[in-house]
């Protein structure tokens, strides 16, 4: 089992900054892919970026190509996401998970999830 926190969200103006940590504690984290998905209201969750266990392979969506980035540290148990140029319509909640096994863009695929944390970008 893996319990993941997140934290680093809150208001930005647009255009603005953020840098969400979240961290593990549990089964070693370096054996897992760590993916950052988020949810608006009304919507379904969706990917935004994941990073394979050992920081080789990153992945985005197209909406955040460009502006997000993912990392990890290992040693720490933790993954980040640091979003720039943040937009209104990135306003979400957001969540970091953990796979066993190859990034995907698949929720369903993410067997462990962090409880979340609220990102608002106002206009």
């Amino acid at each position: 089992q893996v319990r993941l926190v997140e934290s680093g969200g809150g208001l930005v103006q647009a255009g603005g900054s953020l840098r969400l940590s979240c961290v593990g504690s549990g089964r070693p984290f370096s054996t897992y892919t760590m993916g950052w998905f988020r949810q608006a209201p009304g919507k379904e969750r969706e990917f935004v970026a994941a990073m394979s266990w050992n920081g080789n392979n990153e992945y985005y969506a197209d909406s955040v190509k460009g502006r997000f980035s993912i990392s990890r540290d290992n040693d720490k148990n933790s993954a980040s996401l640091h979003m720039n140029s943040l937009k209104p319509e990135d306003t979400a909640v957001y969540y970091c998970a953990a796979l066993l096994g190859r990034p995907t863009t698949t929720p369903s695929y993410y067997e462990h999830w962090g409880q979340g944390t609220q990102v608002t970008v106002s206009s």
